[in-house]
């Protein structure tokens, strides 16, 4: 045991934290909806947070992302350059823009009465309003504005063809298919050069084949953009297929960290999901292992 606890923390400290999640409580009133949360993650990973319902996984992200302000803790944000954001000092804007960091939401909220390519163009907005000098030299069709035009188009454009939707470029965004429209969103986030990526269940709805076109085009994000990724899934194919690291929350804490295969085996992540109390715990365990031949 004590040989696997140190391979386990060498393994850690080789790791280069992007986000570091530390001491975290969000309080509404009388309900502690998240308490004294730590958790860090790394640089280049897939880091899946995942839970029961009502675990707190969504709470957790709008204090990452800015949309809440949390009642205890710091989240650290530090960029490849080496700069670091208090994000919970930092309002959404800021967090978008400042430190890097792009969300996508449960609910799809692309506008569908764009076309595809233009939901993309939408994201480059505070680019492109600074290289307009906000409005003068758009309106004068200056020579620096004409550039960082086409270069949004050429981001864009790269971004569908990640996203399989080049075909669709000029289609309004509110007929593709579901699958599609969860795609496109996540083509767009990736549009404002995030280097952190938090998707809010972005498998939820898919059937399988819009799973894998998903799971697909976020290993390529990982591997071509070195964007780090922070998902909510309930997915679990999804979580165990692609993610790199995983943390689990039940009522708001943390009860297990660690690898797909390490956290799908521990018993307090188990009896969560099977909602029954500790001291069943081993039972279930033992009736687990009965059914698939014996322990592992």
């Amino acid at each position: 045991m004590a040989t696997l606890t140190n391979t386990v923390a060498t393994n850690t400290m080789t790791k280069d934290p992007i986000l570091k999640v530390e001491h975290l409580s969000m309080r509404f009133g009388g309900l502690m909806a998240i308490n004294d949360l730590s958790f860090e993650a790394y640089r280049g990973d897939i880091t899946a947070l995942i839970g029961p319902n009502g675990a707190g996984k969504t709470t957790v992200f709008n204090c990452v992302t800015g949309f809440y302000k949390p009642t205890m803790g710091m989240i650290t944000m530090r960029q490849k350059a080496g700069k670091e954001f208090l994000l919970e000092r930092m309002t959404d804007f800021e967090v978008n823009r400042d430190a890097k960091v792009a969300r996508t939401f449960q609910n799809i909220r692309l506008f569908s009465g764009l076309t595809v390519l233009e939901n993309l163009l939408v994201a480059q907005h505070n680019m492109l309003m600074k290289a307009s000098g906000y409005t003068v030299l758009g309106l004068l069709g200056m020579p620096a504005y004409k550039k960082a035009a086409a270069e949004s188009v050429d981001i864009a454009r790269y971004w569908l063809e990640k996203a399989d939707l080049i075909d669709r470029a000029d289609d309004p965004a509110g007929d593709l298919p579901y699958g599609a429209q969860r795609r496109l969103e996540i083509a767009r986030a990736m549009c404002t050069g995030p280097e952190f990526l938090c998707l809010d269940e972005p498998a939820a709805g898919l059937n399988p084949r819009e799973s894998l076109a998903l799971n697909e085009l976020l290993r390529s994000i990982r591997k071509d953009s070195g964007t780090s990724i922070l998902l909510i899934e309930h997915d679990m194919s999804v979580v165990m297929e692609i993610s790199d690291h995983v943390v689990v929350l039940e009522y708001g804490q943390k009860i297990s960290d660690g690898t797909p295969d390490h956290v799908k085996n521990d018993p307090k992540v188990i009896a969560a999901y099977l909602g029954v109390e500790d001291d069943e715990v081993e039972e279930v365990i033992e009736e687990i292992e009965d059914t698939q031949g014996g322990p592992h």
